[in-house]
């Protein structure tokens, strides 16, 4: 659990990956700019609304493994959106509650 003064659930990592996500209007993708086991930042110009159901589709490890979870959308802010996680995704942790090294799009 996250201590710094932002007193924030879970820590966030910064990350550049490309998601793709389905809301009750359709799909369309976006680019991760930060996540943590309890949610993620997309940067996007199609916004969904808040309050919405999501599932995400993306990387986080490996480019040929992508991952899916359900969120709410939490809040939109003029550049994406904020999604809560239904479940966190403590699975995905590295050891003493931190993610380990994330893939990013720059790496490709």
């Amino acid at each position: 659990m996250n201590t710094n003064s932002e007193k924030r659930e879970y820590e966030r990592k910064n990350g550049l990956i490309i998601a793709e996500y389905t809301t009750p209007d359709g799909n369309a993708n976006g680019l991760i700019r930060n996540i943590s086991a309890g949610g993620l930042f997309i940067r996007t110009a199609k916004k969904p609304l808040a309050g919405q159901s999501i599932i995400l589709r993306f990387p986080l490890f490996k480019f040929e493994e992508n991952i899916s979870v359900t969120g709410k959308v939490l809040r939109i802010e003029p550049t994406g959106f904020v999604v809560k996680f239904d479940k966190p995704i403590y699975n995905l942790m590295g050891g003493a509650d931190r993610f380990p090294e994330l893939v990013n799009e720059v790496d490709r």
